[in-house]
C-alpha cells in the first residue's frame, strides 16, 4: 500500500509553518495515541502522523521530501519505525502533551497562587459618572489562625505520605507496542498534597482555611461604565504553600436614572417644551450631571430636534476628556385648556395657524393633501 502524502496526513498545506505543523501533529497525537484511543487502527494512524511530523519538522528532511517525495525521505534513513522503544524518538513531546513537562507533574508542595474572586458592585448613575471611594465586604478564605494554615492540630505536625513519599503522585507502568509507559496519577492517600495529617485542627477541620468576611477599600474611577471591572491585586483567595494570593475583580453594575440615559461617554435625555416655546423660541434651564445650564430654543423648533451640549457628558474612564449631552426636544400637547386658551387657539387656527409655514413642512403637507384629495 502506497504511503499518503505527509502534508495530507497532518492536514496542512505545503506552505505551512513549523508552528502549524507542530500544532497539527500534536492534535493528531492526542487523538490517536494508543493510551487514549483503543480503536484497532489508532496505532497505525499514530505512527503515520509521527513519521510525517519527523520529516516535515526538520528543514533538511522536509526540503528533500518536497523535492524527491517518499523516496528522498527514506533515502535519508528516517522513513521507518523499526521495533523497540529506541526508534520512538521524540516521545518526550507526547509525554509533555499528556503529563506536562516531559512527564513531570507539578510538585504538590510547590507554592501555588490562590484563586481569583469576583464581586458585583452596584452604583448609582452619578457615582459611576464621578467615581467614589468605598469599602466592600467579601467572603473569602483565609489561613486558619489556630493552625496557621497547616491543617494540623496545634502541638502536632504533618507527616510525609508513605505511599507517594511526599510527591503527591503514584506511578504505574504499562507496556505498549512502543515501549514502556509510566502513568502518573494523584495519590489518593494524601489527595496529591504529599502530606498526611494525623490530628486535624478542630477549627478548620484539617483544611488550613476558614471563611471570613473581609473589608476591602475600593477606588471607583470617574466615568466607569456598565460591565467594566476593577482589578484589586492580591485580594483574592490566599496562596497555597506560601504562594501569592489571587486577585479580586469588582464588576460594576449601574442603576437606571429617571431622566438620563448613557451610551459610552455620551448622555442622552428628553426635554419637554410647550407649543409656544417651540413656535416662539425661548431660553430655558436644563439639567446636566454637572449642574443646570441655559439652553436656547430657536423659534420654530420641531419635536424631535436634538441639541448637543459639548463636554457635558461622562468623563472618559481612561482620561480622554468628556463626552457630550444630547437633548431631544419633545413638544407636549396640553390635555386640559381653559376657555380663554381654547378661544385663542381657535383664533390662531382661523387666521392661518393650520397652514404649515416652514418650506419643508409645507412640502410635506402639500403631498399629504394631494395624496388624499377627494377621500
Amino acid at each position: 500500500m502506497s504511503k499518503r502524502d505527509y502534508y495530507d496526513v497532518l492536514g496542512v498545506g505545503k506552505d505551512a509553518s513549523k508552528e502549524e505543523i507542530k500544532k497539527a501533529y500534536r492534535k493528531l497525537a492526542r487523538k490517536y495515541h494508543p493510551d487514549v484511543n483503543k480503536e484497532a487502527d489508532s496505532a497505525d494512524k499514530f505512527k503515520e502522523a509521527k513519521e510525517a511530523y519527523e520529516v516535515l519538522s526538520n528543514e533538511q528532511k522536509r526540503a528533500q521530501y518536497d523535492q524527491f517525495g517518499h523516496a528522498g525521505a527514506q533515502g535519508q534513513g528516517f522513513g521507518g519505525f523499526g521495533g523497540g522503544a529506541q526508534d520512538f524518538g521524540g516521545f518526550g513531546d507526547i509525554f509533555d502533551m499528556f503529563f506536562g513537562g516531559g512527564g513531570r507533574r507539578r510538585d504538590p508542595n510547590a507554592p501555588q497562587q490562590g484563586a481569583d474572586l469576583q464581586y458585583t458592585l452596584v452604583l448609582d448613575f452619578e457615582e459611576a459618572i464621578f467615581g467614589k471611594e468605598t469599602d466592600i465586604s467579601i467572603p473569602k478564605e483565609e489561613n486558619c489562625d489556630t493552625c496557621h494554615g497547616s491543617g494540623a492540630k496545634p502541638g502536632t505536625k504533618t507527616k510525609t505520605c508513605s505511599h507517594c513519599n511526599g510527591s503527591g503522585q503514584l506511578n504505574t507502568e504499562q507496556n505498549t507496542p512502543f515501549g514502556r509507559v509510566v502513568n502518573r496519577r494523584v495519590c489518593h492517600h494524601c489527595n496529591g498534597t504529599g502530606k498526611i495529617i494525623p490530628e486535624k485542627c478542630n477549627t478548620c477541620g484539617g483544611t488550613g482555611k476558614v471563611k471570613k468576611h473581609k473589608k476591602i477599600h475600593i477606588s471607583i474611577p470617574a466615568g466607569i461604565d456598565e460591565g467594566q471591572q476593577i482589578r484589586v491585586s492580591g485580594k483574592g483567595e490566599p496562596g497555597v504553600n506560601g504562594g501569592p494570593a489571587g486577585d479580586l475583580y469588582v464588576v460594576v453594575q449601574i442603576k437606571a436614572h429617571e431622566f438620563f440615559e448613557r451610551e459610552g461617554d455620551h448622555i442622552y435625555c428628553e426635554l419637554p417644551i410647550t407649543f409656544a416655546q417651540a413656535a416662539l423660541g425661548d431660553e430655558i434651564e436644563v439639567p446636566t450631571v454637572h449642574g443646570k445650564v441655559m439652553l436656547k430654543i430657536p423659534a420654530g423648533t420641531q419635536t424631535g430636534k436634538v441639541f448637543r451640549l459639548k463636554g457635558k457628558g461622562a468623563p472618559n474612564v481612561r482620561g480622554y476628556g468628556h463626552g457630550d449631552q444630547h437633548i431631544k426636544v419633545r413638544i407636549v400637547t396640553p390635555s386640559k385648556l381653559t376657555d380663554r386658551q381654547k378661544e385663542l387657539l381657535r383664533e390662531f387656527n382661523e387666521i392661518g395657524g393650520n397652514e404649515a409655514t416652514d418650506e419643508q413642512d409645507g412640502s410635506f403637507f402639500q403631498r399629504f393633501k394631494k395624496a388624499f384629495k377627494g377621500d
